[in-house]
């Protein structure tokens, strides 16, 4: 059973579920709401959006006509709390996805109404869409970039310490904060998902040593592709043996079939999986030598005349070696392993080199079943 470690964060949260579909490449997918975990967990539960806005300082509010017709000034309003946060996805053909953001901000600040000063609380619903692209491919690296952000205000609740609040400041408050969240929540979230995409990329670009043979270096092979169904992210790189040679294989795209029940579809070259068998399985000669039992009755057939110096109690062994690498094959809802097994039969002789009884070169081709076990793509292989 061959193990490859594959894909970083997406696998880490078990969501990966094999296709039952492989033309020239190899394709994993994940279930509708697969992406949407992933990018509420970076996002929401990780902290890393109330992280960028825990800095957000409004502007200060002036207004006219407050109680007894006095200014109202609002100052050093900053958020003190991001309650009840929730994050959807859906996907946008040909761009990427739409990105929602819903939320609750409590405030707070000073109020100063005439000559009265005192605490000012509030509590503003806000709701967050931006669409999310990338674009600029480069070296497995591409550019996020938030286009069309806007933010819209849901119910605003304003609490004074003395209680004494007239409509007036209700109104200045919901005009001013309607006209000044949005150029503060949007580039929050430009940042957000900036830092959210090297993230994400640094699991999609990582170097994995294979023991003492050598190393795999997985990235992406080109920019993601969106359709209104999935959202296709291929894969390639460079295996390379131990001391830095490259095991070469064709970086050509691969024609995968589209997986219209699945959200995110992750691409793997079928040559770059061949590069990869050829670094892992790398079996040296297995030697066993045989039973008195099959000795004895290997010595009464040589005895019958076929090989006369084979006569005696001379221990009968047999060694299998692969001569060449190991090729997969993925077709339409099949994928085959083919390599050759060169078995050796022979007779170690105390006086003088080895006698070969019989060289046998064998197939094989190995039924592989894909699946996904914890964090790794693993490749389960059985005879046919």
């Amino acid at each position: 059973m061959t193990m490859l470690k594959l894909f970083g964060i997406i696998f880490f949260y078990g969501l990966l579920s094999p296709s039952q579909e492989v033309l020239s490449g190899l394709s994993c997918a994940v279930s509708p709401g697969a992406v949407q975990k992933v990018l509420s967990d970076a996002i929401l539960q990780n902290g890393l959006l109330q992280q960028h806005l825990q800095g957000l300082v409004l502007p200060n509010i002036m207004g006219e006509g407050g109680l007894l017709n006095s200014p109202t000034s609002i100052t050093g309003l900053h958020l003190v709390q991001v309650r009840l946060p929730k994050l959807s996805v859906v996907l946008l053909p040909g761009i990427g996805i739409k990105l929602s953001i819903a939320a609750k901000l409590e405030l707070s600040g000073n109020c100063l109404v005439g000559l009265l000063s005192e605490l000012i609380n509030i509590s503003a619903d806000v709701n967050i869409t931006a669409n999310i692209k990338c674009t600029n491919f480069e070296s497995g690296t591409v550019q996020v970039v938030t286009e069309d952000c806007l933010c819209i205000l849901g119910a605003i609740r304003i609490k004074l310490l003395s209680g004494l609040l007239s409509l007036s400041v209700n109104e200045v408050v919901l005009k001013q904060l309607t006209a000044t969240l949005p150029g503060l929540l949007c580039p929050v979230v430009d940042i957000v998902m900036n830092l959210m995409n090297i993230q994400l990329l640094g699991t999609l670009n990582a170097v994995i040593p294979v023991g003492t043979a050598g190393t795999i270096h997985y990235q992406l092979a080109s920019l993601p592709f969106a359709s209104g169904s999935f959202l296709r992210l291929d894969l390639d790189g460079a295996v390379k043996q131990v001391g830095g040679s490259i095991i070469p294989h064709d970086s050509s795209p691969s024609a995968l079939p589209p997986l219209l029940d699945r959200l995110l579809v992750l691409g793997l070259r079928q040559s770059f999986l061949n590069a990869v068998l050829s670094l892992l399985v790398q079996i040296p000669p297995q030697t066993f030598t045989c039973t008195p039992e099959i000795v004895s009755v290997a010595a009464a057939v040589f005895d019958a005349g076929e090989c006369s110096a084979c006569r005696g109690t001379s221990p009968l062994s047999i060694r299998l070696t692969l001569p060449g690498s190991p090729l997969i094959l993925l077709e339409d809802k099949r994928a085959t392993v083919e390599l050759s097994v060169l078995v050796q039969v022979f007779i170690w002789r105390s006086d003088g080199p080895i006698l070969n009884v019989v060289l046998l070169k064998a197939d094989l081709s190995l039924n592989v079943h894909v699946s996904i076990a914890g964090s790794r793509l693993v490749l389960g292989l059985s005879m046919g």
